[in-house]
């Protein structure tokens, strides 16, 4: 098989993708289903659409808790669950990043940023964002008096692929080009190390798109995005 259709295959499948190669040290559960640690994601995913890879799946739901799914096809219900929210997304890929350079200083954040990146996370929901989320890949932000207003980072990381994530701005600092300024970053220190940027979008957020689409990212395909609890 292609080279290009194993990319197609890693990214059809990109929780599971990640899970099992360069993430699978933050992963829970067996060979039939993975999950995130708690602390760090609910992405989850199962080896296949068979019953017991879904009971295994199942299996990793805490009590009150959530899992997201995210594929290409959609996935099976499990048994026991039932569906919390389901969306189509858009899966976006950037083999240049268009030129441009920020106007602004920008930070490479630590793990002393951690809860500033949660509580800047939780106001702007960019996507799901735990207490150690930031340990997924480095983070880059911008800071106004101290106070971190911007950032931008990783989460899914897979063979020749990485993920833009956790883009988000607080509402008072919106308009000045922080968003588009961190991605660029990021990206393309992604490319740099000889990866490919992706990101992954709620394919009704047009304005985000729209704004992924001038940096140099296109639609690859769309993703089924569903969030799964117990029944």
């Amino acid at each position: 098989m292609s080279d290009a259709n194993g990319a197609d295959r890693l990214l059809d499948r990109p929780i599971w993708s990640a899970l099992t190669t360069r993430q699978s040290a933050v992963s829970l559960g067996g060979p039939d289903a993975k999950r995130m640690s708690a602390d760090i994601g609910i992405f989850a995913a199962s080896v296949d659409a068979s019953l017991d890879s879904l009971v295994a799946l199942a299996a990793l739901v805490p009590a009150g808790g959530e899992i997201a799914l995210m594929e290409a096809e959609e996935s099976p219900l499990p048994p026991g669950l039932t569906v919390h929210k389901s969306a189509l997304g858009w899966q976006m890929i950037a083999p240049t990043i268009t030129p441009g350079e920020p106007a602004f200083e920008i930070t490479t954040l630590t793990d002393a940023d951690a809860p500033a990146m949660l509580a800047l996370a939780t106001l702007t929901e960019p996507g799901p964002f735990f207490p150690r989320t930031n340990t997924l890949g480095r983070f880059v932000g911008v800071k106004r008096d101290g106070r971190l207003v911007a950032m931008a980072g990783r989460r899914l990381s897979m063979s020749g692929h990485c993920e833009v994530s956790g883009v988000c701005t607080h509402p008072d600092h919106r308009g000045n080009g922080y968003a588009a300024g961190l991605m660029r970053v990021v990206a393309r220190s992604i490319l740099a190390e000889g990866d490919t940027p992706i990101l992954h979008a709620y394919a009704s957020n047009r304005g985000a798109t729209a704004l992924y689409e001038t940096l140099g990212f296109a639609l690859r395909r769309e993703m089924h995005i569903t969030i799964l609890g117990r029944a």
